[in-house]
């Protein structure tokens, strides 16, 4: 079964609270999850930014706007009891609980009042989540992604579109803003001028040059074969080089990231053009910051006596 939206998780989650207990809440998403049956890959699916499970975010947001409504009360760190007001919904049997439904409460409208004051938009945040059935947190990672993408997209068009030397600088650029090829008169030296059985260059490891990584950096357009990475293995294993990295402005295929991932006593990395533009994106290579944005949360170690 798939992620339940949030919406969804409302009523169930309401439902365990109903006898009135103080719940925690990594015990209601157990119980949650086992209601819904939820296989463990479902459980571990992560959000578009990867840092927390899709479905135990959702139970946060679904507990957050339950209390907005004031049918549940937080009692302590990620702690919760039912109210007066969530019994009285209980007992009136609905059968379902989302954001329209919430509506009817004073507290609620007002929270919902006072975001939409604070954004200004014309269409509510709320009224948007509420159409695409994500949580807040969603919505900004996957907005994020899809900016970003459409980023990683361009730069590799440009990349594309550029001289040959503009790619090697970028290559020296890159690896440079990695931590790696000492200096940049060094790393500059480095690329391109080897020449030898498909080496193209060879860069310092670290800034005191205690190993060398030798690459091969070429703008190809059509994908990456098996023989071309048995190519550079060989040259490798020539100059008896321990490491190498193979960097492509297309891809690789399946047979020659099986064979570079199998090769014994040799490390090699292969980066095709999309881990490309996501390393330059994340290095702030050929990129400049347009605006930032810092999301924010409690911090339970300072409530901790709560």
């Amino acid at each position: 079964m798939a992620v339940p939206d949030y919406q969804s998780l409302m009523l169930p989650l309401l439902k365990v609270a109903a006898d009135g207990n103080e719940h925690t809440l990594s015990e209601t998403i157990e119980a949650l999850a086992q209601q819904f049956h939820l296989a463990d890959q479902d459980r571990k699916e992560l959000l578009p930014s990867g840092k927390q499970r899709k479905f135990d975010n959702r139970v946060h947001w679904a507990r957050t706007y339950l209390a907005k409504a004031n049918l549940l009360a937080s009692t302590g760190r990620s702690r919760f009891r039912i109210t007066e007001q969530g019994n009285r919904v209980l007992k009136n049997n609905p059968p379902q609980i989302n954001v329209k439904y919430l509506e009817q409460f004073p507290e609620f409208i007002e929270f919902r009042n006072k975001s939409n004051k604070v954004n200004g938009d014309t269409e509510a945040p709320h009224e948007i989540i509420e159409k695409i059935s994500q949580t807040p947190q969603e919505i900004l990672d996957t907005s994020y992604q899809s900016l970003r993408q459409n980023l990683a997209q361009e730069i590799l068009e440009r990349i594309k579109n550029s001289p040959p030397k503009f790619f090697e600088n970028l290559v020296v650029d890159l690896l440079i803003a990695m931590g790696y090829g000492g200096s940049r008169k060094d790393a500059g030296q480095a690329i391109g001028q080897v020449g030898d059985g498909g080496i193209d260059g060879i860069i310092k490891e670290d800034k005191l040059g205690l190993d060398a990584i030798y690459l091969q950096a070429k703008r190809w357009e059509s994908t990456v074969t098996r023989p071309i990475v048995q190519g550079f293995a060989g040259a490798l294993i020539g100059r008896k080089a321990r490491k190498g990295v193979m960097i492509t402005t297309s891809s690789f295929s399946q047979q020659a990231i099986d064979y570079a991932n199998g090769i014994d006593n040799l490390k090699i990395i292969l980066i095709d053009g999309e881990q490309l533009a996501q390393l330059m994106i994340d290095h702030d290579v050929g990129v400049t910051e347009e605006s930032r944005y810092i999301i924010k949360k409690i911090d339970l170690d300072y409530f901790s006596e709560e």
